[in-house]
C-alpha cells in the first residue's frame, strides 16, 4: 500500500496552462505520474502537454476519473480552487499556492470539515511516493523507494532529509510536505497517524518548526501509540520571540512555541531528536540498526 498517492492515482492540475503549472505538470509526467488533464477556465476543449484542458474540475473528473488535484493558481483564488475540487469529489487536493489569506483558509478548513476530501498544504512542496507518483514541486531524482516516511513543515528541509536518506541507501515510502502556513489541511499529527498505520512504513522522519503546537500534539499522541521509531528535528533554534522566520506559521508566540521547548517534548515522548539537520539520515540509520 502507498499512502495517499500511487501508480493508480489520476491527477488533474488546476492552473494547468500557466507557466508554473505547465513546468511542474511536465516534470510529474516525466516521473511517471498519471496526469490526466488540467483546468484553465476559458480554455476548455483545447489540448496542453498532450492532455485535455477543461473549464472546471467537475468536467475533468467526469471525463477522466481524476481523483487527485494539484493547485497552481494565484492566492486570491486558491481557496475557491480548493473548494471547487472538493465539490467535484476529488479525494486528495495538494495546494502549492503561497500567500493565501488566513481568512480564506479559515473558510476552507470549515468547508472541508464535513467532506471526505483531504487537503495537503497550502504553501507546500506536495507529496511523493517514490517510484510511483509525484504530486508537487519536489525534485524526484533525490528520492528512493523504501520504507521510511517523511513529514515536514519545511520544503527545503524535506529535500535535505530525503537526500541524506537516499545517499545512505535508505529509501522512502511516502514523503509529505505539509506546508508552513498557520492553517493547513493535513497536520503533522494527521501524517504521523497515517505512517503509523501504514504496513509499508518502518520508521518516520518528522521535521517541524517553531510556532504553533503541531509537533507537541503529534509527539504526545505518539507517546501513547508508538509502534515505529521516529527521528525528529525542529527548525528555528536561534529565532527570537515574535519574529517571523520564513513561513507564516513559524512565529514564536510563547514559551512552548520555541524550538527548545518542542525538542524537549519530543524527547520526553520517545522521539529521537537531532540538534542539527545534518544528522537526520545518520540518526535514522543508527535507529534502524543498519
Amino acid at each position: 500500500m502507498s499512502i495517499l498517492v500511487n501508480k493508480q492515482s489520476r491527477v488533474l492540475v488546476q492552473g494547468f496552462t500557466g507557466k508554473e503549472g505547465s513546468f511542474h505538470a511536465s516534470q510529474m509526467m516525466e516521473y511517471g505520474t498519471l496526469v490526466v488533464g488540467g483546468i484553465t477556465p476559458g480554455k476548455g476543449g483545447s489540448q496542453h502537454l498532450n492532455r485535455p484542458v477543461f473549464d472546471s474540475v467537475a468536467a475533468c473528473v467526469k471525463e477522466t476519473g481524476a481523483d487527485v488535484s494539484l493547485i497552481f493558481v494565484p492566492p486570491a483564488v486558491a481557496a475557491d480552487a480548493i473548494m471547487e475540487a472538493a465539490d467535484a469529489g476529488v479525494r486528495l487536493v495538494v495546494c502549492i499556492s503561497e500567500g493565501i489569506p488566513t481568512a480564506d483558509m479559515v473558510k476552507v478548513k470549515s468547508y472541508l470539515s464535513n467532506r471526505p476530501t483531504r487537503l495537503i498544504g497550502p504553501n507546500c512542496p506536495g507529496i511523493i511516493t517514490p517510484g510511483e507518483c509525484k504530486v508537487g514541486i519536489m525534485p524526484g531524482f533525490i528520492h528512493k523507494k523504501g520504507n521510511i516516511g517523511v513529514v515536514s513543515r519545511s520544503g527545503t528541509l524535506t529535500y535535505e532529509a530525503v537526500d541524506q536518506l537516499t545517499r545512505l541507501g535508505i529509501g522512502q515510502s511516502t514523503c509529505i510536505g505539509i506546508g508552513g502556513d498557520p492553517i493547513i489541511g493535513t497536520t503533522t499529527l494527521d501524517a504521523l497517524k497515517l505512517f503509523m498505520a501504514d504496513p509499508d512504513t518502518a520508521g518516520v522522519v518528522l521535521i517541524g518548526e517553531i510556532g504553533g503546537s503541531m509537533e507537541p500534539d503529534a509527539a504526545r499522541w505518539y507517546k501513547e501509540h508508538a509502534s515505529k521509531p521516529v527521528v525528529g528535528f525542529i527548525a528555528g533554534q536561534t529565532a527570537p520571540k515574535g519574529r517571523r522566520m520564513g513561513h507564516a506559521g513559524a512565529i514564536i508566540g510563547g514559551a512552548d512555541d520555541t524550538a527548545a521547548a518542542k525538542m524537549a517534548i519530543l524527547r520526553e515522548c520517545g522521539i529521537h531528536v537531532v540538534e542539527s539537520p545534518a544528522n537526520i539520515g545518520s540518526t535514522m540509520k543508527a535507529v534502524l540498526g543498519i
